[in-house]
């Protein structure tokens, strides 16, 4: 049987004790053709200290300053020569044969590009995680959620969801990628930093005409919590990338009237932000739109392939999460696939 090579990369940044509790679990891994690579973005802490004293047979890739996470994962990977890359985060548990359904999956569908385990929370092992549970989709306007968990509920893993399917996103704590497919569309975005950047990847993916799933036989464990604490700077990158993400996504049909009504929502969100004393919000939400602006107008003019309808995607709510979630209280999943 094949065994393609495939790259573990770690991108680290001040993550020393996730490496020293985590890498083991990775290097008990059972494929048997595969590589560990630690990418340092940077760190301040002594992970690169740690890793040569006590990883000395792994390679380590000092990247030399913090590029973010798209750009940082950009700076490792698009150099390398292996057949898949998987970016796994430091603050992810594996277990043995974790990596053979994916690889098995994505090796009997040439089409299927990106793809996604299952992911459950490391703190509680029957919960899904909220970066992804066990896989992406997206409603008409671009909000995200997942099979597992819409916005902030997150659901039991009952086995509810023991099919693999394919799915809009695939998430960025555990995301396998063909290293070709990864390389033809340049890599994640380099400009969002954070937030995001792996669902315009998909999304670019499946513009591309590749398919992006979630193999429900594979399973890892996420300790989570986010790249960047809540405040400031996550708001707005968060409605700043998500801007940018339609803009770059989109159909021209399409993006002339999504992006005008989700500017609308996003300015109701910041007159709640007023009104309930949440400066910090407000502030996050409107530095946003003008970082958008900005964008539009000095972002390089290339022509690209039209992109497709969403109608034509696969993983696409074609209604409102938001009013589904805030007005007709459906919180499960299941209560958006009737």
């Amino acid at each position: 049987m094949h065994y393609p090579l495939v790259a573990i990369v770690i991108l680290n940044f001040n993550g020393r004790k996730f490496l020293e509790k985590f890498l083991p679990s990775v290097l008990a891994s059972t494929y048997p053709n595969y590589k560990v690579v630690v990418a340092d973005n940077g760190s301040t802490d002594d992970s690169a200290a740690f890793m040569k004293a006590a990883y000395p047979d792994i390679e380590l890739d000092l990247l030399g300053m913090n590029y973010g996470f798209a750009e940082g994962y950009n700076q490792a990977l698009l150099k390398r020569q292996e057949d898949y890359f998987i970016l796994l985060n430091s603050d992810v548990e594996v277990v043995p044969g974790w990596m053979e359904p994916v690889i098995a999956l994505m090796e009997a569908n040439e089409k299927l590009a990106i793809c996604q385990p299952k992911i459950l929370s490391y703190k509680q092992k029957d919960q899904f995680e909220y970066a992804g549970a066990a896989g992406g989709f997206i409603d008409v306007l671009g909000y995200p959620f997942a099979r597992g968990r819409v916005f902030d509920t997150i659901e039991q893993d009952r086995h509810q969801f023991k099919t693999s399917v394919n799915v809009f996103w695939a998430s960025g704590c555990a995301l396998f990628a063909k290293a070709a497919v990864y390389k033809q569309l340049g890599g994640l975005y380099g400009v969002f930093f954070a937030h995001q950047e792996e669902i315009d990847f998909c999304w670019r993916a499946q513009n591309a005409g590749f398919k992006i799933g979630c193999c429900t036989e594979s399973v890892v464990y996420h300790v989570g919590g986010g790249t960047l604490p809540k405040g400031y700077r996550k708001t707005f990158l968060n409605f700043r990338n998500s801007l940018m993400m339609l803009s770059r996504n989109l159909s021209k049909r399409e993006k002339w009237w999504k992006i005008p009504v989700r500017l609308v929502l996003d300015g109701v969100f910041a007159i709640k932000s007023l009104f309930s004393g949440d400066f910090t919000s407000l502030k996050a939400i409107w530095n946003a739109h003008m970082a958008f602006y900005k964008w539009c107008f000095s972002k390089p003019k290339v022509k690209d392939a039209p992109n497709k309808p969403m109608s034509m995607l696969s993983g696409i709510y074609e209604g409102s999460v938001v009013a589904g979630y805030f007005i007709k209280e459906k919180k499960k999943f299941e209560d958006f696939s009737k």
